[in-house]
């Protein structure tokens, strides 16, 4: 049973003598790795199965069935996470998610039409979006201040993983199968993050509740903390400038950008996989060195070398020489999305982590959509390269807005007395399995969420 705490108790935390709990922290991201996996499967498969129903029109409506939910339920999942604690809204969103998939495993075996998957897609849109600020308090519940960006690093490891094998499997299940098969698999997943979860938080103690603050009031804390945290609001605007920079680059210009040179579409693949395998280097790297590299070079530093490299990106004229720079910025993302979300969350206090999560969780959702829209309509005036051009420019404000970031203090209510050192107390990104229902073969870039399940950053 969940016993209260009194109100200077960090909500949701227990930590024991040792630095980091390796057995929990083994089985947190072990248990991403799995459920991750299963979640790209299944959205390669709901796409593929949308495709065959009803076109470009079917896909484009089952992403807006998860992402919009998903997005508003943020604004409530943090809250929720601050006043019932994340082992509440943890065991039972990925409890109902699993029993959702079992649902509509059951109903698409004899159905083949397109609505069943907008249900899935709506239901599940909205567990993930209460689950994920929930999912960002576990680990500074589970290593120390100045091993966070160690395990951090290391859970990044596997955001990078998680779709090089799951969109595969995804693609198998849909051509030996049926999406019924791959909603099964993926509540197997599910069923596993269940049991993983039931570890990791044992002993977690419920926040006490806090006489007259309801949970309405409490769902715009995450803004509050915008408007009165300096250190806080310049490391959301670093975030949402990397987004939003390189949002429409991965999910349109890419492709587009390949075609007009006619490279053929495996270049678009070539380009992905090698953006990923510089970031799942220079993830090992962080966890490997934590804190021995600092917080400039991974934010500042490195946020100038991704402006400078999404600008190259625009005017490599090969397939080897677009690849090896992907690589580069993959290394640089590798170092600069973890870094961001430490500072992130260094500056929010602890009672309102998950509010804190919720709005850093919402900016990624909500940038794509809007980055996709406004850089869309500049290439048709512009073109492509030119306008790839203007976003490598945007990106230029980030490492800008990160520097003035850590001229500010770290606010006296979100210090931990416990933890001394001057690194940030980062947690994992407002994953769990919050993966965006679009193209998994898309990296993100600024953050190791996002679960992203399904990172508009990282």
């Amino acid at each position: 049973m969940e016993t209260t705490t009194p109100p200077s108790a960090p909500p949701g935390t227990r930590r024991g003598p040792a630095d980091i709990d390796w057995g929990k922290v083994g089985a947190l991201v072990s248990g991403q790795a799995v459920v991750q996996g299963g979640s790209y499967a299944l959205l390669i498969a709901m796409n593929w199965t949308a495709v065959k129903i009803g076109g470009t029109d079917a896909v484009s409506m089952l992403m807006l069935a998860s992402t919009i939910p998903r997005a508003l339920m943020l604004i409530f999942g943090g809250a929720v996470s601050d006043l019932l604690g994340p082992r509440f809204v943890l065991l039972r969103t990925t409890a109902a998610r699993a029993v959702v998939l079992i649902a509509g495993a059951l109903i698409t075996a004899s159905s083949k039409e397109l609505w069943p998957l907008i249900v899935v897609g709506l239901t599940e849109g909205i567990l993930l979006g209460l689950a994920a600020p929930a999912s960002g308090v576990l680990m500074p519940a589970l290593a120390k201040r100045q091993q966070l960006t160690r395990v951090n690093s290391l859970y990044a490891m596997v955001l990078r993983v998680a779709p090089i094998l799951g969109a595969p499997i995804g693609a198998w299940l849909i051509s030996v199968g049926h999406i019924s098969q791959a909603l099964l698999a993926a509540a197997a997943t599910g069923v596993v993050w269940l049991a993983c979860l039931i570890y990791i938080t044992r002993g977690f103690q419920r926040p006490a509740r806090e006489p007259g603050v309801s949970l309405f009031k409490r769902s715009a804390d995450g803004f509050r903390l915008l408007i009165d945290h300096k250190r806080l609001r310049w490391m959301f605007v670093a975030s949402f400038c990397l987004d939003l920079a390189f949002g429409w680059p991965a999910d349109v210009a890419l492709p587009s950008l390949v075609h007009q040179r006619g490279w053929g579409v495996s270049a678009v693949g070539v380009v992905l996989a090698a953006f990923s395998a510089g970031a799942l280097g220079s993830s090992a790297l962080g966890a490997l060195l934590g804190n021995r590299i600092s917080l400039f070079v991974r934010l500042v530093v490195t946020g100038s070398g991704l402006a400078v490299g999404i600008l190259v990106m625009a005017l490599m004229p090969s397939v080897l020489s677009l690849s090896v720079t992907a690589c580069l910025v993959g290394l640089l993302s590798g170092l600069n999305g973890p870094a961001i979300v430490t500072v992130y969350q260094e500056s929010a206090p602890e009672s309102r982590m998950g509010a804190a999560m919720s709005t850093l969780s919402l900016s990624g959702i909500g940038v794509g959509p809007i980055s996709i829209a406004i850089f869309s309509s500049l290439a048709i005036v512009l073109g492509v390269q030119h306008t790839w051009l203007i976003c490598g420019t945007v990106a230029l404000f980030s490492p800008f807005a990160a520097a003035l970031a850590l001229r500010q203090p770290v606010p006296a209510e979100a210090a931990r007395s416990d933890e001394p050192s001057t690194e940030a107390a980062a947690v994992v990104p407002a994953a769990g399995h919050d993966l965006p229902l679009v193209a998994a073969t898309v990296p993100a870039i600024v953050r190791t969420d996002v679960p992203d399940p399904l990172p508009a950053s990282v």
